[in-house]
């Protein structure tokens, strides 16, 4: 596949970093797995795309903690939207590529806004799920747990088994607190360093992802920002290259003379 010459430039200037570093971060969003067929929750190809849900809320609100609290069936509609576009989901080329990159640098960290368990089915070791995922489940009454393989079949707003309360996944929904013992693992990784940085397919909202790029930028990390739109943090990286995750981490394995293997 053939790049402009600046992109070119940018690939070749990555490629050198990656082929030198002993750490890499790798932030992900849902951009990641767009080729993967799932969809993005903002930007091109949205899921949502800022409209309002049928009940009149934005998908923020519908996929909120308070809301959850009141209404389990108007968030479990969503989260059940969300799981099933998700079902039968593989890893692509971008979740391969960075699993790979274990057999050559020494710490490579990938800190996911997914809940598709993609990195982990890809072979990434150190993955930090900080929103968690669709397929461990918990009740909102008693001790009981489980984990699934999908919603496939199941009663919405799932029950528990035990004592008939509805069930939740374990992720973070919107307006809860993350959790701090993923937030402390992701935190002491920034303290011991990183000698490059990724945001790959994020639309970078959310501060917790924004402030590790723009304070690696800041004390000199390089850093690469993989996304065909512009946000946020396009102007404060150090690379920003404008393609799809699964192109963009391709061409970078290729400079350094790795390929892919699923």
């Amino acid at each position: 596949m053939g790049f402009d010459a600046k992109t070119e430039q940018s690939l070749a200037d990555v490629a050198a970093h990656l082929a030198q570093a002993n750490s890499v971060l790798f932030i992900t969003g849902a951009g990641i797995s767009a080729d993967s067929g799932l969809p993005t929750y903002r930007g091109v190809g949205g899921l949502y795309n800022g409209e309002a849900t049928e009940e009149g809320l934005h998908i923020e609100e519908a996929l909120s903690g308070d809301v959850f609290a009141i209404r389990p069936d108007i968030t479990w509609k969503y989260l059940a939207q969300i799981e099933a576009n998700c079902r039968g989901a593989q890893p692509n080329a971008a979740h391969f590529a960075i699993a790979r990159l274990e057999e050559i640098i020494e710490r490579v960290t990938v800190f996911t806004q997914n809940v598709d368990g993609l990195h982990r089915q890809a072979g990434s070791s150190d993955v930090i799920e900080i929103h968690g995922s669709l397929h461990d489940l918990e009740c909102t009454e008693c001790s009981h747990e489980e984990s699934i393989v999908d919603l496939a079949g199941r009663e919405i707003p799932p029950l528990c088994p035990a004592c008939g309360a509805v069930l939740r996944p374990k992720v973070v929904l919107f307006g809860e607190a993350l959790p701090e013992e993923r937030m402390d693992r992701f935190l002491d990784g920034l303290e011991q360093g990183y000698d490059l940085v990724f945001s790959i397919g994020t639309s970078s909202v959310f501060p917790y992802i924004v402030e590790p790029v723009v304070w690696a930028a800041r004390v000199g990390i390089p850093t690469v920002e993989i996304n065909p739109s512009q946000t946020k943090i396009s102007d404060v990286v150090a690379y920003h290259l404008p393609l799809g995750a699964a192109a963009a981490m391709s061409a970078l394995l290729e400079r350094i003379g790795l390929s892919i293997k699923p």
